[in-house]
């Protein structure tokens, strides 16, 4: 986006924004940050589930479950411990710390727009129309008036009717953080982004794992080479990986959990987590009354600079079913103001957002895919490069992972990428800069990397793409 002219008085325009979380915090400190009165409705807190129930949360945890790996593994790299037993995780500790986390980043995210001169209440939103918001808070009932409003009221859990949570035995993603203990046995439904993060994290803090997928593989919407590197990890490491298996049920036996399968083979765990998506908070809010049209799913139909069906309404987030990334909501928020001021946009390009999944090891990805490709929706190159043979790989003793590279076939424009491996969410970020900035191959090739580093292997993979002229 290109600056906003900084001359222009934007203080006479009202904008209400229902929903705190990265879409709605991050459109409120850019339109504040130019002038305009700016009111943010937020129900539970700032931040939204990002921060205080989602993303936050999960890879606080997912952090302590990687430091017991490393612990777990330090024999290899010659580590010894005087004492033989071996480490634990105190979960309750775990995720007291992590809830403290996540109020705490909510409590910034509060004062900078406090700071800002953003007017926040803590309360239930609704729409009036397309610019007015009916909000029940503790000190009484108010309308909100506005001359634009953006939505980015985010999702909550999908819940199935015969696997109902009680946050005792049988959880969603929001009240796993209720446990005080290592699971002994956990049964998690859904091969999803969710439900391979918490498998993850969970078999690494020592619990035995089961991962129910419906699917052929884990991860069935990402890199084919990168779900198969994952799910023979999680069997090394001992998870059971049930494919093609659905879930028909789950119920709390009282000391534990059974769950039944279609084919009628039962599963029995001390615990179990279903993770199986999410449902936008969409109902109940008004969007009839004001135009705004949604999908079947429940999600606010979009274009590319975040506007709904109604004059005036913008919309952020999971509850546009776009992408459910926290960055792709924060560049949706920040898009919707731009548009709404008049300032000169770029519309949202899917082919450029860089997403990772925080398992261990981690996948990231950004831009065209290898199914992309195969499909023929592009014309590219490919080249994959193990890790195994990169000395840092080897120093660290990792052996799973490697360097995916999609380069244009026969311009060699850097089109997308995959990397799997440790810290991936740090390392996607060249890739990514390739993408966007429509880098050459031999651009990333002849750009000096540290020797020795994992990111040598995303050097040497673009130099076996080097198009011969």
């Amino acid at each position: 986006m290109a600056g906003v002219n900084n001359q222009l008085d934007f203080s006479a325009l009202r904008i209400a924004i229902l929903g705190g979380g990265p879409g709605g915090y991050e459109a409120a400190m850019v339109a504040a940050s130019l002038g305009a009165d700016v009111t943010v409705v937020e129900r539970n807190g700032l931040g939204g589930s990002a921060v205080l129930t989602d993303v936050v949360p999960s890879k606080t945890l997912i952090a302590t479950a990687d430091t017991m790996d490393r612990v777990g593994n330090a024999h290899n790299l010659g580590v010894k411990f005087e004492d033989s037993a071996p480490a634990y995780a105190d979960l309750g500790q775990v995720n007291q710390r992590l809830l403290d986390l996540a109020l705490s980043q909510s409590a910034d995210i509060s004062t900078a727009l406090e700071r800002a001169g953003v007017k926040i209440i803590i309360g239930e939103g609704r729409l009036l129309d397309n610019h007015r918001l009916a909000v029940e808070s503790e000190s009484g009932s108010t309308t909100v008036e506005a001359d634009a409003i953006l939505l980015a009221v985010g999702a909550h859990p999908r819940e199935l009717p015969t696997a109902k949570p009680d946050g005792k035995r049988i959880f969603n993603w929001i009240q796993i953080y209720n446990l005080t203990e290592v699971p002994e046995h956990l049964i998690v439904i859904g091969s999803g982004v969710t439900g391979a993060e918490f498998a993850s994290a969970y078999n690494g803090l020592g619990s035995k794992v089961t991962l129910i997928s419906s699917r052929d593989r884990v991860l069935p919407g990402e890199d084919v080479d990168a779900a198969e590197v994952l799910e023979n990890v999680f069997r090394e490491r001992g998870m059971t990986v049930l494919s093609r298996s659905r879930a028909d049920g789950v119920v709390n036996t009282g000391d534990g959990v059974q769950v039944t399968l279609s084919d009628g083979r039962t599963v029995d765990g001390s615990h179990c987590l279903v993770a199986v998506g999410s449902i936008p908070n969409t109902a109940d809010i008004g969007l009839e009354d004001a135009g705004v049209f949604v999908e079947e799913s429940g999600h606010i139909k979009v274009d590319g600079v975040s506007r709904t069906t109604a004059a005036n309404v913008y919309a952020a987030g999971d509850c546009t079913g776009v992408l459910a990334l926290a960055s792709v909501a924060a560049m949706q928020g920040r898009i919707a103001i731009a548009h709404l001021l008049g300032d000169s946009v770029t519309p949202l390009k899917l082919k450029q957002v860089a997403s990772n999944i925080f398992t261990a090891p981690e996948i990231a990805s950004v831009g065209v895919s290898q199914a992309d490709v195969e499909s023929g929706h592009y014309q590219g190159d490919i080249f994959k490069l193990s890790l195994h043979t990169n000395a840092r790989a080897k120093m660290m003793n990792v052996k799973d992972g490697f360097v995916k590279i999609i380069s244009r076939k026969g311009s060699g424009t850097v089109i997308g990428g995959v990397v799997v491996a440790p810290r991936a969410s740090e390392l996607i970020f060249p890739l990514a800069l390739a993408v966007t900035k429509k880098l050459h191959v031999d651009d990333v090739a002849n750009t000096f990397t540290i020797y020795p580093s994992l990111t040598g292997s995303i050097s040497e993979a673009a130099r076996r793409l080097h198009v011969h002229l």
